[in-house]
């Protein structure tokens, strides 16, 4: 376990443990006075005076420093990379558990061990959909980052904040947080790797929140150009693999090797990881209906391909097929658009999200183009967005949208009843509950 204390406290705890008075630790090298200031915390001992006092008190430079032995501190980097391949590939309860007990061993004389763990821990809370308590704990660290830059850097954290806020709804604060990491991104010219491409979904994910006359869409529109959206191989195997095999060498004293090991499959994931968001962005850029249809058309496709390829995101996949056939609504192919709508219903298995709703929403649409029946799809997709009118399921800006779409489309059928209900469900689904009570919503609400 890591000492607790200062540099000082080690310092003369162990020159007492081994009868040395502070002149016979300073030896013919140091002063008596320089030693006292050390062990007072006045004064820190550089690289080649630590080296000398771990000698003359019988331990490693690097316990003396950080109070921890080289062995446990690959140890604790070895924890840090379970838990993000747990994170990554595995519980994200789990992870933010093994976060925890790493933060617990160390102490501030491991401050960046700490950081690292903590941001660990933040990313699994939000990846179980504890978003009170991910902000919190980003905006902690935001703002130790801003006092320690050598420990965190403020960029990713800032991008984790604007994402979080953005899906728990508060979008003023996601935006100016987004607009804030954008600055960084541009005066870094970042346009490729992990953080542009987090950056470039964070800020697609508000969809028609974008500000034309900003930055952000040709910043989007770049990070997509430079990056593509690469194929995607189902590396789960490889991974698993490898990450049984750190865990079995961790278990036979093989810390080093276990570490390595570790790496390798975290590195395995992360292009895939990659991947994958780039078809997120992708996917939303072509929803957007400033997005040229060519380029929508194309950015659909690569999206539906790249889901495609994985068992884990059918339902991003079903996504991808709904936003491939809105982009065909807007060119006037609705045959294919309902075509394939109809294969997004396939994908989706009454899972509890909002793709059968929205399947339907195209399908009535379609429907309604043609001049056939609308009115069975949208008393579907209104029976399919009523089970999800609880926050567990999915996103409420989502639902928020759903119900939005179907109120314009029960106005195009004349069903005005129908037409105000869902209004009032969309504005309750964005957050406007309080003032909702004995409030009559006209059915002439519009986009």
């Amino acid at each position: 376990m890591p000492s607790q204390g200062t540099i000082g406290d080690r310092v003369r705890g162990l020159r007492l443990n081994r009868r040395m008075s502070q002149a016979q630790l300073a030896g013919p090298d140091l002063s008596d006075s320089y030693v006292s200031l050390i062990e007072s915390g006045k004064r820190t001992p550089t690289p080649v005076v630590a080296r000398l006092l771990a000698e003359r008190l019988g331990c490693t430079t690097e316990f003396l420093l950080h109070g921890i032995e080289p062995r446990q501190r690959i140890d604790t980097e070895l924890g840090l990379r379970h838990a993000e391949l747990e994170l990554q590939h595995g519980d994200p309860a789990v992870a933010a558990e093994r976060f925890t007990e790493i933060v617990k061993a160390a102490d501030e004389e491991n401050a960046m061990l700490t950081a690292h763990a903590r941001f660990g821990r933040a990313r699994a809370l939000e990846a179980q959909g504890r978003l009170g308590q991910a902000v919190e704990a980003f905006e902690r660290l935001r703002r130790e980052a801003s006092a320690h830059p050598e420990r965190l850097a403020d960029l990713p954290l800032t991008v984790a904040l604007s994402r979080c806020y953005q899906r728990a709804g508060d979008r003023l604060r996601a935006r100016d947080l987004a607009a804030h990491a954008l600055e960084q991104a541009l005066k870094l010219s970042i346009t490729q790797g992990e953080i542009a491409i987090d950056l470039a979904a964070a800020i697609v994910e508000a969809r028609g929140e974008l500000d034309e006359g900003s930055a952000a869409p040709a910043f989007v529109a770049r990070v997509l150009d430079d990056n593509g959206v690469p194929d995607v191989v189902d590396r789960s195997g490889e991974i698993r693999t490898l990450w049984q095999a750190s865990a079995a060498a961790a278990a036979g004293d093989d810390s080093a090797l276990a570490v390595r090991l570790a790496d390798d499959a975290i590195t395995a994931g992360r292009s895939t990881r990659l991947a994958l968001q780039l078809a997120r962005t992708a996917m939303h850029w072509a929803t957007l209906a400033t997005t040229p249809v060519d380029e929508a058309e194309h950015l659909a496709r690569e999206a539906t391909r790249a889901f495609a390829a994985t068992p884990d995101t059918t339902r991003e996949h079903g996504e991808a097929l709904i936003a491939h056939g809105r982009v065909r609504l807007r060119v006037a192919d609705p045959a294919r658009a309902g075509e394939l709508a109809s294969a997004a219903l396939d994908l989706a298995h009454a899972a509890p999200h909002t793709v059968p709703a929205e399947a339907h929403l195209v399908l009535a649409t379609v429907a309604l183009d043609l001049g056939g029946d609308a009115a069975k799809h949208l008393n579907a997709a209104r029976g399919l967005l009523e089970t999800l009118d609880r926050p567990a399921f999915g996103s409420d800006r989502q639902a928020a949208r759903c119900w939005r779409e179907l109120g314009d489309l029960y106005g195009r059928v004349g069903d005005q009843g129908h037409q105000t209900a869902a209004y009032r469900k969309a504005l309750e689904a964005a957050g406007v509950r309080s003032a909702l009570a004995g409030l009559t919503v006209d059915a002439s609400v519009s986009r």
